[in-house]
């Protein structure tokens, strides 16, 4: 396609020169932490960075494994198409960092574990742990295969660069650098292409604002266009994104990414200590912030330049990921390095992510698959954990040749994470949240999970929802000046089915299934919450039947009051007012007046009971 597309512009020395640097810096720091940790052997300091790293490295480093190409090519454009009600995403980060630090960060970190999936083992079974982990092994690395291929695409198809030599090289480069250094090198780098995406992103805010005159002209473009539809408060859970639909289903996409993704625990939990690992939750909390807004600022700014010529229906582009590269070109592309920049920030983006992805799956399956059953050294599992990184960058370069028949990258991508995310939530939230959940609850439950949130996610991808329940907003070419022969390919009328471009069959509305039009149309972003809810209720439900009520379950392997913040605040204030009246503690003044209570008789008794068996 990309020949009959005319390109703004093509990629100059400058621009390949600005790329590569970025892929030499991140090759760097990988060689640069295998030096610096050539005596260390264990696959833990491999894996896990020795538990020494501290808040700050994490934090840019959680926020830019999950901010891929996707935030930058796919929120804008989402914008673009859908207005910027995608902003509400804010507060979804919100709730998600919460309970991810109340919930599930004191239970991993008190286990002291590597894989997730060990928890799952300790506290249902040893089945329950292969599925988990299997589980996970398919969805990252078919996530990891979009977030490759994606901005290849997009770049190629608008900057002329070769797709399959940008592929290669950014799996290989990242490969490369997981292998060399492990977890700490991951990090860094992280830390380095957060600060490219940033640049990368502002490099482009900064020249809309000057070639639109200000910053007002964008703001009042896009309200006039109808972008600024943020007062969308309808519960139709069909509609593909209202207030609900992002900060509900969101919070659930995000909890099963922060909360049990191994990517992003296997960081945290690699902090020093606990209060450093509740810190970089937060510092990303204001890093996953401030990307989002530069995404949706940089989404009006596509509409403001582009209101009335829109590139997708006049064909320019041929799809809406490739419209921000498009813009790049359009108004960068008389400044040499520039368009290079961004290209760079997009795979960054990238980078970030697969190299997470990388370094998980080599984790997961060291201490899941391999150590379990085999009694090797340290230095053994440590050069196994380098061998597999190796097999997986491959696997996943691999996949990304598979990515290129999927539809619309943001929508794929958290279609995927709420199919088998979901129901692995459902899961954890069992063993941690329910101390009466037993493994043949778990086991039901998560397979229930999986079946539903599959069965209503590909019925979405061969019925796509109608265009009335994505609700695209209207794009004009009536500006438009060019003249070319070859807009014909792109018909005018693709924008009205707008709810996902995917390469599903279009079926006739005769023959469409019964649930294809409500099912099915169900927004991508309740996937997740569907998978789950569906676990968690089956799950209890077996759980009672089979006797889950009897068991006894350790106490540090479920949230315990002293777990949470809110106790310690609690207990703080208690204290204080306790100590300033002296009235308000009973048991003290009546210990003094009539002697020591007998703890035969004590209202307490069970507690002391309980406080006396060593957990």
């Amino acid at each position: 396609m990309s020949g009959d597309s005319v390109l703004v512009g093509s990629f100059v020395a400058a621009d390949y020169l600005v790329f590569a640097l970025m892929l030499l810096v991140s090759a760097a720091v990988g060689v640069y932490y295998a030096w610096a940790d050539r005596g260390q052997q264990s696959s833990g300091d491999f894996l896990m960075g020795g538990r020494r790293l501290t808040a700050l490295p994490v934090s840019l480093s959680l926020t830019a494994s999950f901010m891929s190409a996707i935030t930058v090519l796919s929120n804008p454009a989402e914008v673009y198409r859908y207005g910027a009600n995608i902003g509400f995403y804010g507060l979804s980060y919100i709730v998600t960092m919460v309970v991810t630090s109340e919930v599930f960060l004191p239970v991993f970190y008190r286990l002291d574990i590597t894989s997730t999936y060990e928890y799952l083992e300790l506290r249902f079974s040893r089945a329950t742990r292969l599925l988990g982990t299997s589980l996970f092994i398919v969805q990252t690395i078919i996530y990891t295969g979009i977030v490759i291929y994606a901005p290849a695409l997009a770049l190629n198809q608008v900057t002329g660069m070769d797709l399959w030599g940008a592929v290669v090289s950014t799996g290989v480069v990242c490969t490369f650098y997981c292998t060399m250094g492990g977890l700490k090198a991951v990090v860094w780098t992280d830390v380095f292409q957060l600060g490219v995406m940033l640049a990368g992103f502002l490099s482009v805010i900064v020249r809309s604002v000057v070639v639109q005159g200000g910053v007002l002209p964008i703001i009042s473009d896009s309200q006039q266009g109808g972008r600024l539809n943020f007062w969308d408060f309808d519960t139709n859970p069909l509609r593909r994104h209202t207030f609900w639909t992002i900060t509900v289903g969101g919070a659930f996409v995000w909890i099963s990414i922060y909360g049990i993704n191994q990517a992003q625990v296997q960081r945290y939990i690699s902090c020093k200590s606990i209060t450093h690992a509740r810190l970089s939750l937060y510092i990303n909390l204001l890093g996953l912030c401030f990307i989002l807004l530069c995404s949706v600022f940089a989404g009006m700014c596509l509409f403001s330049v582009y209101k009335n010529c829109d590139p997708w229906t006049a064909g320019r582009v041929s799809a809406p990921d490739q419209l921000m590269p498009y813009l790049v070109m359009d108004i960068l592309g008389d400044y040499p390095g520039l368009p290079g920049l961004f290209v760079a920030a997009a795979y960054s983006g990238s980078l970030s992510t697969v190299s997470s992805s990388i370094n998980a799956l080599a984790a997961v399956t060291v201490e899941d698959l391999i150590k379990p059953y085999t009694n090797l050294s340290e230095k053994h599992l440590s050069w196994i954990s380098k061998g597999l990184s190796i097999m997986y960058g491959l696997l996943c370069i691999g996949m990304a040749g598979l990515a290129s028949l999927m539809g619309g990258i943001l929508q794929a991508a958290i279609s995927i994470f709420g199919i088998i995310g979901g129901p692995l939530l459902g899961m954890f939230t069992l063993g941690i949240l329910c101390p009466f959940a037993n493994s043949k609850g778990a086991l039901s439950g998560l397979v229930s999970g999986l079946v539903m949130s599959l069965w209503v996610g590909i019925g979405a991808q061969i019925y796509p929802p109608p265009p009335e329940m994505s609700r695209p907003l209207s794009l004009t070419t009536e500006g438009c000046n060019f003249t070319s022969g070859s807009l014909n390919w792109t018909s005018t009328a693709l924008p009205t089915h707008l709810a996902s471009i995917t390469t599903a069959p279009v079926h006739n509305t005769d023959d469409k299934p019964v649930l294809a039009d409500n099912w099915y149309s169900l927004s991508y972003l309740y996937f997740s919450p569907i998978g789950t809810i569906v676990a968690i209720s089956v799950g209890l439900l077996v759980s009672l039947f089979t006797g889950g009520w009897k068991l006894k379950v350790e106490s540090r392997l479920t949230l315990m009051k002293e777990d949470t913040t809110l106790y310690h605040i609690f207990k703080f204030f208690k204290d204080r007012v306790t100590t300033r009246t002296g009235k308000l503690d009973l048991t003290r003044d009546r210990e003094m007046k009539v002697g020591n209570s007998n703890p035969a008789f004590c209202d307490v008794e069970l507690d002391l009971t309980k406080n006396s068996i060593p957990s």
